[in-house]
């Protein structure tokens, strides 16, 4: 069969070709590729001398790539233990990877300069999370200071006051303790504080789980208007998926240090493929159909320290059969998502 396309034609068509992709590379804003977390949890080696132990690896994150597109939010949700706040600190350089790699590209920044992102975290306990001794306007002053932001201390505080109205609060807030304040409230000072350092990417981890679910959706409509006044970038932590849902672009399940469905977020919320997805969206309350069958998740989840062989789900899976007892699973396509199941 002869080309259809005629030598002029496909000289046209692959420049346009490789300038959509380099477009596409061009949206990433992090690249995260094979990058593993290991912690060395072994007794002291005359312990295990004695006792004839063997050295005692907990696996945190285990071969995770993914990538996170210029103004989206994406998501990684799993169960306490699973390995989300370790691969938030390996984002934001709090914890160092054991292997793999994670690189953020250059590109224009929210304020209009060119770089590197500037990258900050939203932690999960507001309580913890400020210095009960510093007033308020010093503690969204000092990223301020520290990183020169500003000439003077008359345009510091002029700053630290627009800071806390945008994020809900009262310029004269800049007065008072962290002990005055609210959950919720306080959650906003420490938005406020991630933003005095003109961050366009944010690690949030479960920055709404500590919080009412009346506070939560208080927070979580400011983080989207932020995103869309400010241009932010959400890496998004999380074991609520109506939360997730809320917010998501992309959406990455999470399981014993391994992602075991990721893609757009609403594929894996209308058509689930993995079984553990499917059981944490049970665990969703619908009001439209509350007596709807679920299955109850069963079974507790394995050691990281000693997983088990084959897809480390399938102890608790329903559905396992031999192969996945001796095989694990990787992540493969599966029409816009991706799927680390045997059975998907």
């Amino acid at each position: 069969m002869h080309d259809i396309l005629t030598p002029p034609a496909r000289e046209l068509a692959m420049p346009k070709t490789a300038t959509i992709a380099a477009e596409a590379a061009a949206d990433v804003i992090l690249d995260v590729a094979a990058a593993s977390c290991r912690f060395d949890v072994s007794a002291p080696t005359l312990s295990r001398l004695f006792s004839h132990e063997p050295r005692r690896i907990l696996r945190a994150v285990d071969n995770v790539s993914f990538s996170v597109r210029r103004g989206s939010t994406f998501s990684i949700v799993g169960e306490s233990g699973c390995g989300k706040s370790t691969l938030a600190r390996m984002v934001v350089g709090l914890q160092r990877p054991s292997a793999g790699s994670l690189d953020f590209r250059d590109g224009r920044r929210a304020d209009g300069s060119f770089g590197p992102p500037r990258v900050q975290m939203i932690f999960q306990d507001p309580y913890a999370s400020l210095n009960p001794r510093w007033r308020v306007g010093d503690i969204i002053a000092e990223p301020i200071r520290e990183l020169k932001l500003r000439p003077d201390a008359a345009s510091t505080r002029q700053r630290v006051g627009d800071l806390l109205e945008t994020v809900g609060l009262s310029r004269t807030d800049a007065s008072r303790y962290p002990h005055a304040f609210s959950g919720g409230q306080r959650q906003r000072i420490s938005i406020a504080r991630a933003l005095a350092t003109e961050a366009d990417f944010l690690v949030c981890d479960e920055p709404t789980s500590a919080l009412d679910v009346s506070v939560q959706a208080q927070i979580l409509n400011l983080m989207v208007r932020l995103q869309k006044e400010l241009g932010l970038t959400y890496l998004f932590i999380s074991h609520n998926l109506s939360v997730v849902r809320h917010m998501s672009d992309d959406l990455a399940i999470m399981y014993l240090g391994r992602f075991v469905e990721t893609g757009p977020a609403e594929a894996i919320f209308n058509a689930p493929r993995h079984p553990y997805t499917r059981l944490l969206l049970d665990t969703i309350p619908d009001v439209e159909r509350p007596d709807r069958e679920r299955r109850p998740m069963s079974g507790e989840v394995p050691s990281p320290i000693s997983p088990p062989p084959g897809c480390s789900f399938n102890p608790r899976c329903t559905l396992a059969a031999d192969r996945c007892r001796v095989e694990r699973p990787e992540l493969r396509p599966l029409d816009d998502v991706a799927v680390s199941c045997h059975l998907a």
